[in-house]
This record gives structure tokens, C-alpha cells and sequence, in this order.
């Protein structure tokens, strides 16, 4: 069975995480994918393929014989899809041998996937394209991963049952994990239970992407109390929680925002606001990959919220804020022999490697910290959250060998 067959079957089952939950996995019906990834697990060969009480799939390939003393390495995915967009009842469509024209998803709709917003469509005249009905979103992010990854497994399991084909590797540790999406993929993995001594996520987009960098990241949220007066006697009394948010925000950088950087530009988001004149509301999120410049951002934010205060009393804003995740560069630097036995896997599979900055996370940065180191491999799909997300056929076959050179190549 080929890559994109498995990612027919996956997109079937609904596996949304809910970010409201405070259950692990974040939605029930997450178990239901993990448990029938567990069953295929098996059919293929892994003896000891497993779904924990939080909802993680673990697996192994052993060793073969003379490689017992091979690095461990390890291959992740995650299982869940993201809440911006519906996972539900999904209805894939291939295009095959596409001709590089715009793509109608949806005509009833109106939904068309130009070449103008997408430019990079054009890299795949000829090739075959799976897309959603332009009502959902496709869920390759990350179920093309876990395809990818499965079939290598079964691939190198078949192998391996065949004198003289292929050839050593170390022990082979899998895992498919729930609720990246809500940042919580990594919450409850265990990583001496998975028993890699490094591995790779398997969740990035274009063919040929390798990541090792990402944003230092936090959450800020600020509260803020006004004072309602009557508007016909309000006269230097109100204090509008509203307006006093509108400024917070008017005394962060204008330009540094996600609409103008990119790279390795941070940025202030913000992702929410609400409020009348009594109480406002807002929600940011933080990035930067240099460590310094996170900290200053944070701080100008503890800045602004002490220069509010001081202005319009002790109390008015109150700011909270709390880290997510960092860059996993500073966990990899020592180790960048795993960055470049996937540079060179690519090489040998005749795909040029993209070595970029991530401008988001991975389960792979806070993994890093917990001591795995895991940087990032592409899966082959593009325009992920939406209903303009769409994945490559081809490019998934290549990532199946990517995978199984790596897992292959000499420690």
C-alpha cells in the first residue's frame, strides 16, 4: 500500500483536538484513530505496537542482526488535526497529472484554488494532487506523516524478512502522538518509554524541508480594569477598559507583527480582544528565535503594563504570561550529525534540502528539551489549516525513501 492510500483512510476518521478539553487526548475521538493505528501497526509487523492511557501509539522495528548497538532512532507524527478549520466528514479528491492551471474545489462555493495566491502549484504540473471540497480542511498536517512513516515501516519490516535485502539498522522506535495542534503533543510523551536516542517529526510542508530552528515562544494575556461612569457625568472619572486596550496595544511596534516579518523576524500577535468599559481583554502570543530578543519582547511588555499602571493606577492591567516553547537550535547545535544524515538521505533521493527556520513549533522543540533531539522533516504538503490545503503523491512516495535511507544509513 502506498503512502497517499494510507492518507485516504486516516482523513476518514475525525480527530479535531479541543483546545476547551482538559482531557489527554484532548478529543475521544482521537483514541479511535490511535487504536486502529495500533492494529495496522501489528499487521505489518510491529510486534509491540501499543496505545497508552493518553492517547499515544508506540511501536519498535528491532534491530537487525550485527546493529544492536546502532543509535535508536525515532520517527513521530501527530494524529490530531486543527480546530481552525473542520476535520469532519472530509472528502478528498485526486487530481491527477494536474495541469497547472487554477483549481476549482468547490464550484457551487466559489472556491478555487488560484496560481496567483499559490504560486508554488506550479511546481507540480504532471504530478498528482489529493485536495479537500473546499469545505474542510484535507488533514495531511499531519496525517500524510503518519502515513509516510507507516508505510517505511512496512516497507523496511518486509525488508528485513528477506535474505540479503536492504540493509542493518538500529532499533527503529515509532510514536504517533494526539493534540499538537493545541501544543500539548508533547505534554505526556515518554521518552524514556519510546527508547530513541534521537529522532525526527515527520510534520513539515514542501518536499525537501528540514528544520532545526523555531521561535522561542509564550502566551501574554493582559486583563484590564476600567471604571464605568454614566457618559453624561463621566468627565474625569471613566476609565474605558476598552480605550486603555486600544492604547496597550498602540505602543507596541506597528511593523512587528506576523503581516510584516518573515524569516527569522519575531513578532507580537494579536490573537484575540474583548471588552466594554468596565473590563478588556487581550491575547498575544510571542515569537523570536534569538532568546535575547524574546526576552526583550517580554519585557517591553512588562514595561508598557507598569507604564499603564502607573498612569491610570496600580491594578488597572494586569499581565500574564507564560512560555511555550523554545528554539530547539540550542538543544541541536551538538548534535547536528542528525541534521545531516537527513541533508544527505535527501541527497541520495535526488531531493535538494530546504534548511529553514521554522516561524511556528514542532512537538520536536519541546522534545528537544526533554532530551530527544528531533528536528523536523517535510511530508510534501502545503497550505495547512485551511481548505486550500493539498499534499503531492509523488512527494510522499519520496518521503517513504527519505525515511527508510535515513533509518538505513550507517551511525
Amino acid at each position: 500500500m502506498r503512502a497517499y492510500e494510507r492518507l485516504l483512510k486516516y482523513v476518514s476518521y475525525e480527530t479535531t483536538s479541543d483546545e476547551s478539553s482538559e482531557t489527554c487526548p484532548s478529543s475521544p475521538k482521537e483514541l479511535v484513530l490511535a487504536e486502529a493505528l495500533v492494529e495496522e501497526l501489528k499487521q505489518i509487523g510491529v510486534a509491540d505496537a501499543h496505545v497508552d492511557k493518553d492517547g499515544y501509539v508506540y511501536g519498535s522495528i528491532p534491530a537487525t542482526k550485527g546493529a544492536e548497538n546502532e543509535k535508536a532512532i525515532g520517527l513521530i507524527a501527530h494524529m490530531d488535526t486543527a480546530p481552525a478549520m473542520s476535520g469532519a466528514n472530509i472528502k478528498p479528491r485526486i487530481i491527477k497529472d494536474y495541469d497547472g492551471a487554477d483549481i476549482v474545489l468547490n464550484e457551487k462555493l466559489g472556491v478555487v484554488m488560484d496560481t496567483v495566491t499559490f504560486p508554488h502549484l506550479t511546481n507540480y504540473v504532471g504530478q498528482d494532487l489529493i485536495v479537500t471540497d473546499g469545505t474542510t480542511l484535507l488533514g495531511a498536517d499531519d496525517k500524510a506523516g503518519v502515513a509516510e512513516i507507516m508505510t517505511a515501516a512496512a516497507q523496511i519490516i518486509e525488508a528485513d524478512a528477506q535474505a540479503g535485502e536492504g540493509s542493518a539498522h538500529g532499533k527503529i522506535c515509532i510514536a504517533f502522538t494526539p493534540d499538537e495542534e493545541i501544543g500539548r503533543g508533547a505534554d505526556r510523551f515518554d521518552v524514556e518509554h519510546f527508547g530513541a536516542d534521537y529522532a525526527y517529526t515527520v510534520d513539515g510542508g514542501m518536499l525537501g524541508e528540514i528544520e532545526f530552528e523555531n521561535f522561542n515562544a509564550a502566551s501574554a494575556k493582559v486583563h484590564i480594569k476600567g471604571e464605568n461612569i454614566h457618559p453624561g457625568e463621566a468627565k474625569n472619572k471613566m476609565k474605558n477598559a476598552s480605550l486603555l486596550a486600544m492604547e496597550f496595544n498602540s505602543m507596541l511596534p506597528p511593523a512587528e507583527i506576523p503581516a510584516h516579518t518573515e524569516g527569522y523576524e519575531g513578532f507580537f500577535h494579536l490573537c484575540g480582544m474583548s471588552g466594554d468599559e468596565e473590563n478588556a481583554h487581550l491575547d498575544y502570543i510571542v515569537r523570536d528565535h534569538s532568546m535575547d530578543k524574546f526576552l526583550e519582547r517580554k519585557a517591553m511588555l512588562e514595561r508598557i503594563t507598569a507604564y499603564l499602571n502607573q498612569k491610570y493606577g496600580e491594578g488597572t492591567v494586569t499581565l500574564n504570561m507564560k512560555d511555550s516553547y523554545y528554539n530547539m537550535r540550542e538543544k541541536l547545535e551538538s548534535d547536528m550529525y542528525i541534521v545531516d544524515r537527513a541533508v544527505e538521505a535527501m541527497r541520495e533521493n535526488d531531493v535538494e534540502p530546504i534548511i529553514q527556520p521554522i516561524r511556528g513549533g514542532t512537538d520536536g522543540a519541546r522534545l528537544s528539551f526533554m532530551g530527544l533531539p528531533c528536528p523536523n522533516l517535510s511530508t510534501g504538503g502545503h497550505n495547512f489549516h485551511g481548505k486550500y490545503e493539498y499534499v503531492c503523491i509523488q512527494s510522499m512516495d519520496k518521503m517513504v525513501d527519505i525515511i527508510k535511507t535515513i533509518v538505513r544509513k550507517s551511525n
